[in-house]
């Protein structure tokens, strides 16, 4: 008796039994999935994509990610003037990078790295660009990409972690990147 409670107590916890799937013990997914759900034009999926994407790679639903961060990436050159289009180009490009990581496509996750901050008008630039790509890539040894990548950076983000951040992967650590890492 004790066995089933406990076998039934940890389905409950792990996987809901079915009930609600992943989304409903990812709430960050959840309200991605429902916002591009609720999409109903073009501009409301482009606003909806990035954070779909990044939820669903986030979530183990890597064909989903790709899915989306590829329709964003079809989507962009129609919004060149909006003001979330270089948010939307970093986000799929770190998405698809990171995919590609995964995939052991290592010179595609390069080249989504660098195309990943050379997108004008990011306002999550502000806050600094993603560095789950650079992270990935440094525990593949890609120490030489990552620092192009951070050179990259200091053209429109001064921060002084940048150098300390530069210093450690050029001692072969990789940095603590704290909420930038978080996507």
């Amino acid at each position: 008796m004790r066995l089933g409670i406990t076998a039934l107590l940890l389905c409950s916890f792990l996987v809901g039994c079915g009930k609600g799937g992943s989304e409903a013990a990812n709430p960050r997914l959840k309200q991605a999935m429902d916002k591009l759900a609720a999409a109903s034009s073009p501009e409301a999926r482009f606003y909806a994509l990035g954070q779909a994407a990044k939820q669903s790679l986030a979530a183990g639903k890597v064909e989903d990610a790709r899915k989306y961060a590829q329709e964003l990436m079809e989507l962009l050159p129609g919004f060149r003037q909006d003001r979330e289009y270089g948010n939307a180009a970093h986000d799929a490009n770190v998405t698809l990078g990171r995919i590609a990581v995964r995939e052991g496509r290592i010179d595609d996750a390069k080249r989504c790295l660098f195309e990943s901050v050379r997108t004008p008008g990011a306002q999550q630039m502000d806050y600094g660009p993603s560095m789950s790509l650079a992270k990935d890539l440094l525990e593949k040894g890609e120490k030489q990409a990552v620092l192009d990548y951070l050179a990259l950076c200091r053209r429109f983000w001064n921060n002084g972690r940048l150098d300390e951040w530069s210093q450690q992967v050029n001692e072969g650590k990789i940095p603590d990147f704290g909420r930038n890492a978080a996507d």
